[in-house]
């Protein structure tokens, strides 16, 4: 009995452990970016070794996809599924484009950094490429299928998190007057 209970002790030690140090690289990919993180400052700031923080991932990798995992798991990316079913095309943008910025605002601090640090950083596009990659084509799918292509365009634009900090961050609009000036442009551009 007295064996059993200190495994069970041990191996809920080990998680704790293992989830400071993912809390501890979120909140530092969130403020510093991931490409400026080092493994040092995951461990000193999750207050472990680095050998903890080697024990629990082998690799910045490993780490990263950890990391990625829980922001996704605990706010998921809006799925493009929902959408389908709304006939109106003008409707399916603004439902669709409502839920994604609203994502954007919510996860602002940490998209900043990681779609910055994207650009230069192989490890950090690789994550978004299998983490966001396939959602971002699922839009692009349910979103995309009854535009032209100047819309398409309109579209890849619209889904960027640039764009939306540019509107709501940078130009002081709302996210509905965001949202609203996004759709008229996607389908406004078959006019010209």
């Amino acid at each position: 009995m007295t064996r059993t209970y200190t495994l069970k002790k041990r191996a809920e030690q080990q998680a704790e452990t293992r989830q400071r140090i993912v809390e501890a690289a979120v909140e530092l990919h969130s403020s510093l970016g991931p490409a400026a993180t080092t493994l040092s400052m995951i461990a000193d700031r999750a207050g472990v070794q680095r050998h903890t923080l080697y024990a629990h991932f082998p690799d910045e990798r490993s780490l990263a996809m950890e990391c990625s995992g829980l922001v996704y798991e605990r706010d998921p990316l809006p799925e493009a599924a929902a959408w389908r079913a709304i006939a109106d095309r003008t409707e399916r943008l603004t439902a669709a484009l409502s839920a994604i910025y609203a994502w954007y605002e919510r996860n602002a601090s940490l998209m900043a950094c990681v779609m910055r640090d994207a650009e230069y950083h192989a490890l950090t596009r690789e994550v978004i490429a299998l983490r966001v990659g396939p959602v971002v084509a699922g839009w692009h799918d349910v979103l995309g299928a009854s535009l032209n292509a100047r819309q398409r365009a309109m579209l890849h634009l619209a889904l960027s998190f640039f764009t939306w900090r540019t509107l709501v961050r940078d130009g002081g609009l709302t996210q509905r007057a965001a949202v609203r000036v996004i759709v008229q442009a996607i389908d406004g551009t078959n006019r010209t």
